[in-house]
């Protein structure tokens, strides 16, 4: 029988690093979405409560070690490291009747861009205000990568969390890297 082995939508695409800033996929884990149903809320609230999540408020995420509940649309959002049902023995049944869970993982492609030009990078790409004033870290935004839907989030100081859809990451990669260049070419040119 043949045996299938998961392969990263970048498969093959070696970190990019220019004036101290990298391009990088991030590795590959675990993305379920939670959907509370009308009136659900209270119930998927007490059950994320012992792991130390809270349902995020818009453009934000809450954080507990490795896993993450990032905000993604209107009532619904993305746990991104364990899977949910192996998050606790009967989490699924908990949330079961309270929201939907899917898994996700395939569906997405996740990019880091970190270092000092990483601002500015996406800045010629995003339709955002990414100052630290407007999105400090911990922010999210679903908005546009260029042409492409994506999830924005600010991981830390100098870098950011890029999720696209699988089908759209080699664009994305390309579109990114094309103004790190660009980036980089204008700060060697002043100095």
């Amino acid at each position: 029988m043949a045996e299938l082995i998961a392969k990263s939508a970048l498969a093959g695409h070696a970190p990019l690093t220019l004036a101290a800033t990298t391009l990088a996929e991030a590795p590959m884990t675990q993305i379920t979405a939670i959907l509370p149903f009308p009136g659900g809320a209270k119930a998927v609230a007490a059950a994320l409560r012992p792991f130390g999540l809270t349902f995020p408020d818009p453009n934000r995420q809450s954080v507990n070690g490795a896993m993450r509940l990032v905000w993604t649309g209107r009532e619904q959002a993305f746990l991104v490291g364990p899977a949910a049902p192996e998050m606790a023995p009967g989490l699924a049944a908990t949330l079961d009747g309270a929201a939907a869970v899917t898994d996700q993982s395939d569906g997405w492609a996740v990019l880091t861009l970190s270092g000092p030009l990483a601002r500015e990078t996406l800045a010629r790409l995003v339709p955002l205000d990414l100052r630290d004033t407007a999105f400090a870290v911990g922010a999210v935004a679903r908005s546009g990568l260029n042409h492409m839907q994506m999830i924005l989030t600010r991981s830390d100081t100098a870098t950011y969390e890029v999720m696209v859809f699988r089908s759209m990451a080699r664009t994305a990669w390309h579109e990114l890297a094309e103004a790190l260049q660009t980036q980089a070419a204008r700060l060697d040119a002043m100095s």
